[in-house]
């Protein structure tokens, strides 16, 4: 071949370079382990969030010098997304309708976590424990035993117990009023993959919800400073046993999120602030998180990973959280988080650029327009790696900065705080 073909090649090839790597990447649906299938993705998903996001198979826009995706990720459905403009920088099956596990207590934390005062005292009876999953998890709540509903909310987060979602559900007025009280506050946040059949995750014919609907409901939650609190929380003190004429007992429980507290094989991600992880027969691995580095806040979903690696779902989650941190600002959105019906939006303001964004299943359009939002407060970094994003500081949030504002903020988290154990 000529040097002058060659060079007409290679500015060709440069020309097209950006073009070609802007345009969405679809990924197979089968893992990396041979003979090891996948299930299909249905061919028309949920557009809610953007046109982009109801097509199956990877969906990202890559720009000059954003970094390619992971090749290490088997998840059935997975979202990387901006905790506070919305913005979805990458997904993959976003809108798939799979079961949840424990990520649903979520939606019941958000959802309930309000109408309770957090010093409520409450004996358990028999019947609020009585129809717990067999095999749940659970926190070792006791009948005829008091329990404050601070304590529960500690058993829901870091011991992902049953029995605590149990008893807080009948403190809502029973398991039917909550599941009723939880698809509604489903439809209120426009997470409409998602149909609740029980509380607390466990499989059940029916309940499903999809990364794009848990990736809405965690942001809604990390919106209330007791939910924060909660799910950054690595280790706590809980009650336990009271015998005849004895002080009563005490043990200590730990968050089961790996990628705050770590685990053999696998370290405390460093900037993590939670959410919620879980895991049952139907569902697989489940696990939304959400992380800081910088000025920079990301949320995560990965639903089901097919790979033999350990602690896969963490492990795939990470990669995605390191992607996103190198990835911003060199990617396109391939869509938005829309926020609540009811979310007070400037009128005027743009909203997502990807066509069809912010409409439902049905093809109605939602607000998504932008405003002005406080600043996010400035923090320390955690020395230990495991990350000060989004915590706790003695459960007092930091004020915002000097009344300054960011544009272009839709929805922001509250103020950064400082994460510490809970005693």
């Amino acid at each position: 071949m000529s040097s002058v073909k060659k060079t007409a090649l290679t500015v060709l090839a440069t020309a097209l370079l950006p073009a070609l790597t802007a345009l969405p990447a679809h990924a197979a649906t089968t893992d990396d382990n041979p003979g090891r299938k996948q299930p299909n993705p249905p061919s028309v998903m949920s557009t809610v969030g953007g046109s982009q996001l109801g097509r199956p198979g990877t969906q990202v826009k890559l720009g000059r010098g954003a970094p390619v995706l992971p090749k290490e990720l088997s998840g059935r459905s997975w979202i990387v997304a901006d905790a506070e403009s919305g913005a979805v920088l990458a997904a993959h099956n976003a809108h798939w309708r799979l079961p949840p596990a424990s990520t649903m207590k979520m939606l019941f934390a958000d959802t309930v976590l309000p109408r309770l005062p957090k010093r409520q005292v409450h004996k358990v009876t028999q019947a609020e424990l009585a129809n717990v999953g067999e095999g749940s998890s659970l926190v070792g709540i006791k009948e005829d035993h008091t329990y404050t509903v601070h304590d529960m909310w500690l058993g829901v987060f870091l011991r992902s117990g049953n029995d605590a979602v149990h008893v807080l559900s009948a403190m809502n007025g029973g398991m039917s009023k909550t599941v009723r009280d939880m698809q509604t506050h489903a439809e209120e946040l426009q997470a409409l993959d998602t149909s609740v059949v029980s509380p607390d995750g466990y499989d059940a014919k029916g309940q499903v919800s999809s990364a794009y609907d848990l990736t809405l409901i965690a942001r809604s939650g990390m919106q209330k400073k007791d939910f924060r609190e909660y799910c950054a929380t690595p280790s706590a003190t809980f009650p336990g046993e009271k015998k005849k004429g004895k002080k009563r007992e005490s043990f200590q429980i730990q968050n089961t999120n790996r990628l705050l507290t770590g685990d053999y094989g696998i370290s405390p991600y460093k900037g993590v602030a939670g959410i919620k992880n879980g895991s049952t027969t139907h569902a697989g691995a489940t696990f939304t998180g959400v992380a800081q580095r910088g000025d920079k806040v990301l949320l995560v979903t990965v639903m089901n990973p097919s790979a033999n690696e350990g602690h896969a779902v963490y492990k795939e989650a990470a990669r995605l959280l390191d992607w996103g941190f190198a990835a911003a600002g060199k990617v396109a959105p391939v869509g938005e988080l829309v926020p609540p019906k009811s979310a007070e939006t400037s009128k005027g303001a743009p909203s997502a650029k990807e066509p069809g964004a912010g409409k439902d299943a049905k093809g109605k359009g939602s607000d998504t327009s932008e405003k002005n939002e406080a600043q996010l407060a400035s923090t320390d970094r955690d020395s230990s790696g495991a990350g000060v994003a989004l915590a706790v500081t003695g459960g007092a949030l930091l004020l915002l900065v000097g009344g300054v504002y960011l544009v272009n903020r839709r929805w922001p988290l509250p103020a950064l705080v400082r994460r510490r154990p809970r005693r």
